[in-house]
Order: C-alpha cells, then sequence, then structure tokens
C-alpha cells in the first residue's frame, strides 16, 4: 500500500469545543469546517493532521456512531518542561499523569482533550540500560 496521507479523526460531541482546543492550545490550523466537521494541519509541519467529527453524522455507519473512547495520542515536543509550564501552568489543564522521566526513554506528561482523549506530551530522553537493548534501530 502506497500511502499518500494518515491522520486520526476524533469523534467528539462538541466539534467547536475540540476545535478550540486543538487550534488554541496545540497548534493546528483549520482546513476544512463545518459544523459536523473539521480538518486540521499542524503549522509547524502540514504533514501532521487531524480531524474531529460528529459521531452521530450519518457518514459514521450505524452501529458506530459514538464519541472516541480508549484513545491516546502521542504528542512529540522539543521541550516537555515548557510545554508543561505552558498548557498546565498557566493554560490551567488538568495533568492526568504528572510530568516525570521514564526508564523506557520519555520525558512526559499526559492531559485529556475536551473529550477524555489523552495528549501525551512527551519528549524523548536516553532509555536506561535495561531498556536501550529492546530499540531495533530501525
Amino acid at each position: 500500500m502506497r500511502l499518500t496521507g494518515f491522520y486520526p479523526v476524533i469523534g467528539t460531541t462538541d466539534v467547536a469545543e475540540s476545535h478550540d482546543f486543538y487550534t488554541r492550545l496545540l497548534g493546528f490550523e483549520t482546513t476544512f469546517e463545518a459544523d459536523w466537521y473539521v480538518s486540521l494541519r499542524h503549522t509547524a509541519d502540514p504533514r501532521f493532521e487531524l480531524a474531529l467529527l460528529d459521531p452521530t453524522h450519518p457518514t459514521v455507519p450505524e452501529g458506530y456512531r459514538v464519541p472516541a473512547r480508549g484513545l491516546l495520542l502521542n504528542v512529540e515536543v522539543a521541550d516537555v518542561d515548557a510545554e508543561w509550564e505552558r498548557l498546565v501552568t498557566r493554560e490551567g489543564l488538568r495533568p492526568v499523569l504528572a510530568l516525570r522521566d521514564e526508564d523506557f526513554g520519555q520525558r512526559h506528561f499526559i492531559v485529556p482533550d475536551p473529550n477524555g482523549v489523552l495528549i501525551d506530551v512527551i519528549t524523548p530522553i536516553a532509555p536506561s540500560a535495561d531498556f536501550a537493548a529492546q530499540y531495533t534501530g530501525a
């Protein structure tokens, strides 16, 4: 398969609130907007895309018209400490996982978006010796 694009689409009961969250706090810009669907791309790199969809819209097959659940989006950044300061300290987002270092090679924290989708904000760090051997180098 030769991909020409790949991006998550988050089913949300409040497209407008989610739209505000991702554009105001995470640096996305709008490329298409309707009351039931919004397409976004990141201002720093247009390869990073995301869409928001009212899950009750008829384009979603019957039996699947539910908001996103159990979704975790990893967002890698250059300085996770600066993002903690901006998002948690200044913007008041409530972390569900506080800023910490992980032996598997991440310094990160997790905040929920308005839908309960988890946003894991990460800066890669050197893994412990136990985990370093598990990286494939690919």
